[in-house]
């Protein structure tokens, strides 16, 4: 390609990143080349990535994924035995016993498959689960990709809709944009701490038919960035919208283990579903999502996910699988993703190891959750609704005149220049509320909480500083 003329029109069609963490790469770069800066590193607590801000791994996965990759390691004994044991049983499934061969399968491991759906099966109360609509891949965003890739059709108002909530996972829009489907935006209730009102469902719906063919409904349970939990009869009301509109169900619950809410559990939709009667279970087209990013695990860069596929037509499963045919499933993140679904049980040598780090990492999500949302609510200019759930606190943060005018002057969504501000001044970075799909006047940022305290802390110390300094400067 000589000219940009000749870029494939969907790719020059997708939104612009805000470039924040190139920023925070070339301060850290500044930094490290002796440059003098008001803070001695940056922290970026802008996406969910606690390895990186210094939350520990679970033992037991990585003596597993270790034992996987260098099988020789187990001939020290060092390891407890069911970690000897689970490798063995993982290797058994890898062609050559090598976690190195391709997977056997376009859809993953059989093995790995069986051990998602016996955990969602006792998850959900016994409802089953069948191992050939377990669908993996690297990471519960690819498989959505996939799914919107085979639902993507039309041009103009026959081009494919997908009913998006405002605010969504900062991932999402671009991903969207990627297929070349068309964005549905609706609305969740701030002031009832980011509820879904399907009324609201509804006026979205009755707007998006007279410029593209709504397709799908895609729900974040528990919310990202929100933290809202649903409870079941939203979710009923959710699932007779989708069947009474004849709406395909894209449910991101990666979110489920992170439930720290008083008095609120994670509900799955299929679970729901499937109380509902044969008039829903039997007919609702419903694809949940889960990946190993989730809050408990927080393996982000090894990339693994699966979707449950459910009331699919076959003839519609066979070719969404076919769309990983020639790029089957990474294996590793395969193993990690068994271990994730399949954690030690009481009695197991590892059990109470693994049982202290879990809960030591939902003590400090949930503990700094409510530190944060304090902080932020007693900072003049923010409001903050309290998390259920999930890794983020998602504040309003109103932004004075002076500073929206200098950023029309400069191009760039207010809280962009908000967030740039922060960071070339205090070093923190913060995702700005417009890449979770937030209009222009209506500002908010993104800020994840699954960090060691002390760090949360020097974030929020570096935040109230520069956050009064602009002020100041804007009387």
């Amino acid at each position: 390609m000589s000219c940009v003329q000749e870029v494939n029109p969907r790719v020059l069609a997708i939104r612009a990143p805000t470039s924040l963490q190139s920023m925070a790469k070339r301060i850290t770069d500044e930094i490290t080349q002796g440059a003098k800066k008001p803070f001695s590193k940056v922290i970026d607590l802008s996406s969910c990535d606690p390895h990186r801000t210094g939350m520990a791994p679970i033992s037991f996965v990585r003596q597993v994924l270790a034992g996987c990759l260098y099988p020789e390691l187990l001939e020290e004994k060092s390891f407890p035995p069911d970690v000897r044991q689970r490798v063995d049983k993982l290797l058994d499934g890898c062609g050559g016993r090598s976690a190195g061969a391709y997977s056997p399968t376009s859809t993953g491991i059989p093995d790995v498959q069986r051990s998602i759906a016996q955990f969602i099966m006792k998850r959900d109360g016994g409802v089953s689960s069948d191992p050939e609509n377990i669908i993996m891949s690297s990471g519960s965003q690819k498989n959505l990709s996939m799914v919107v890739h085979l639902m993507a059709s039309g041009e103009g108002e026959a081009q494919t809709g997908v009913l998006t909530p405002v605010p969504c996972p900062h991932t999402l829009p671009m991903l969207l944009d990627m297929s070349g489907v068309t964005v549905v935006p609706y609305q969740l209730m701030e002031d009832q701490g980011w509820a879904l009102d399907v009324e609201e469902l509804h006026r979205a719906l009755r707007m998006a038919r007279g410029y593209c063919s709504p397709r799908a409904l895609y729900i974040s349970n528990p919310g990202n960035p929100t933290g809202h939990v649903q409870d079941r009869k939203t979710i009923e009301g959710v699932i007779r919208f989708a069947a009474t509109e004849g709406l395909v169900l894209l449910i991101d619950e990666v979110n489920q283990d992170s439930v720290y809410g008083q008095d609120k559990e994670f509900i799955s939709y299929k679970e729901v579903l499937f109380m509902m009667g044969k008039q829903f279970s039997e007919t609702v087209e419903l694809i949940s999502f889960n990946s190993m990013s989730s809050a408990n695990m927080g393996e982000c860069g090894l990339r693994g996910g699966y979707m449950e596929v459910v009331n699919l037509d076959p003839a519609v499963c066979y070719h969404l699988k076919k769309l990983q045919w020639g790029n089957s499933p990474p294996t590793t993140p395969q193993l990690c993703l068994e271990v994730m679904v399949n954690p030690p049980s009481p009695g197991d040598p590892s059990y109470e190891t693994y049982t202290q780090e879990i809960l030591l990492i939902q003590t400090t999500l949930s503990q700094n959750a409510r530190r944060a949302c304090s902080f932020l609510n007693d900072l003049a200019g923010m409001s903050c609704q309290p998390a259920m759930a999930g890794v983020f606190l998602y504040p309003r943060v109103r932004l004075l005149p002076q500073l929206m005018e200098e950023a029309t002057l400069l191009g760039v969504e207010a809280d962009v220049l908000y967030c740039r501000r922060l960071l070339e001044e205090e070093g923190v970075c913060l995702g700005p509320g417009c890449e979770n799909g937030q209009e222009y006047l209506d500002h908010h940022l993104r800020l994840c909480v699954l960090t060691p305290p002390l760090v949360l802390e020097e974030v929020l110390a570096r935040l109230h500083s520069f956050h009064l300094r602009l002020l100041s400067k804007f009387p």
